[in-house]
C-alpha cells in the first residue's frame, strides 16, 4: 500500500513537472507580446503627438501669416481711407474756392453788363441833350432848316457856322494815369484769374483817380472780395462797410451786406454775422443774396427771425 502510494505520488510529481514544463513558457510569451504591443502603441501615440505638434506649429504659422496679412491690409485700408478723406476735404475746399471764383466771375459779367447799360443810357441821354441843344440854337438863328433823321428819332439840324459845340461831360484822367475803363477791366480780369494783389492795386487806383464814377462802388466791393478770398476777414468787413456807408445807391449793397455777415461769422462774431444775414433777407427778399443768406442761416441752425 505504501509502495502504491509512493508510486502514485511520484507519478503525480512527474506529471506536474511535465505539465509545468509544457505550460510554464506560455504566460511569459503573452506578457512579452503585450509589452511589445504596448510599446508599439506608445510609439504610435508619441508619433501621433509629434505629428499633432507639427500640425499645430504649421497651423499657428499659417494663422500668424493670415493675421499679419490682415493687419497689413487693415493698415493699408486705414491709409487709403485717410487719403480718401483728405481727397474729399480737398475736393470740398477746391469746390468752395471754385464756387467763390465762379460767383466772382458772374458778378464781374453782371457788372460789365450793368456798365454797358449805364453807358448806353448816358449816350442816349447825351444824344437827346445834344439834339435839344442844337434845336434850341437852331430856333434862335433864323434861316436854318432841320434835316429829319432816317431812324424815326428827333430831327437833327444842319450845322451852321458859329454853332457852339457842347462841352465834354467827363473830366480828363490825371496825367500818366490809365483810363477808367483800362483800370476797371484789368481789375476784373485779374481778380477772376486769382491775381488778387494785382487786382487790389488796380481797384485802389481806380478809386483814387475815378472815385466819383458809377463803377466806384463796384471797385470798392471787389476790394472786399479780394480780402475775403485771402481770408483777411477783418479787412473784408472794413471794405464792405465802405460800400454800405459811402455808396447808398449802389447795386452792390445786397452782396456787400451778405459777405460782411459771412466774414463776421468767419471771425467768430457769430451773433453779429447772423444779424447781418437776417438783415439781407429782410431788405432784399427774393434776390440771390436772400437765398444765400437763408441757406447760411440754415447751416448755422438758427431761424430767419430772432426770438425775443
Amino acid at each position: 500500500m505504501r509502495i502504491r502510494n509512493v508510486v502514485v505520488f511520484g507519478a503525480a510529481v512527474l506529471a506536474g513537472a511535465i505539465g509545468g514544463s509544457l505550460i510554464g513558457p506560455h504566460p511569459a510569451e503573452a506578457v512579452a507580446r503585450e509589452i511589445i504591443d504596448l510599446q508599439r502603441d506608445v510609439t504610435t501615440l508619441l508619433q501621433g503627438q509629434k505629428d499633432m505638434s507639427t500640425q499645430m506649429i504649421q497651423d499657428h504659422t499659417a494663422i500668424k501669416t493670415i493675421v499679419s496679412g490682415f493687419s497689413d491690409s487693415m493698415t493699408k485700408l486705414s491709409g487709403t481711407m485717410g487719403s480718401l478723406q483728405k481727397s474729399v476735404q480737398d475736393v470740398q475746399a477746391n469746390s468752395g474756392a471754385r464756387l467763390d471764383t465762379m460767383s466772382t466771375q458772374v458778378q464781374g459779367l453782371s457788372d460789365n453788363l450793368e456798365e454797358i447799360k449805364s453807358r448806353l443810357g448816358k449816350l442816349n441821354q447825351q444824344l437827346v441833350d445834344l439834339q435839344n441843344a442844337v434845336q434850341s440854337i437852331d430856333a434862335k438863328i433864323p434861316g436854318t432848316t432841320a434835316t429829319p433823321t432816317t431812324g424815326g428819332g428827333a430831327a437833327l439840324p444842319t450845322p451852321t457856322a458859329g454853332a457852339v459845340q457842347p462841352a465834354a461831360t467827363s473830366a480828363l484822367p490825371p496825367a500818366g494815369a490809365p483810363s477808367a475803363d483800362t483800370l476797371y477791366s484789368n481789375g476784373l480780369r485779374d481778380i477772376t484769374s486769382g491775381k488778387y494783389d494785382l487786382a487790389s492795386s488796380e481797384f485802389q487806383d481806380y478809386l483814387k483817380y475815378y472815385g466819383s464814377t458809377d463803377l466806384a462802388s463796384n471797385a470798392q466791393f471787389y476790394l472786399g472780395e479780394i480780402a475775403y478770398s485771402q481770408k483777411k476777414y477783418d479787412d473784408a468787413v472794413s471794405e464792405y462797410d465802405k460800400v454800405l456807408n459811402n455808396y447808398p445807391k449802389s447795386f452792390k449793397l445786397a452782396p456787400a451786406l451778405l459777405k460782411k455777415g459771412m466774414a463776421l461769422i468767419e471771425l467768430g462774431q457769430k451773433s453779429s454775422g447772423i444779424r447781418e444775414l437776417r438783415e439781407v433777407a429782410r431788405r432784399y427778399p427774393g434776390t440771390e443774396e436772400d437765398r444765400r443768406a437763408r441757406a447760411r442761416l440754415k447751416e448755422l441752425g438758427v431761424s430767419l427771425t430772432s426770438s425775443r
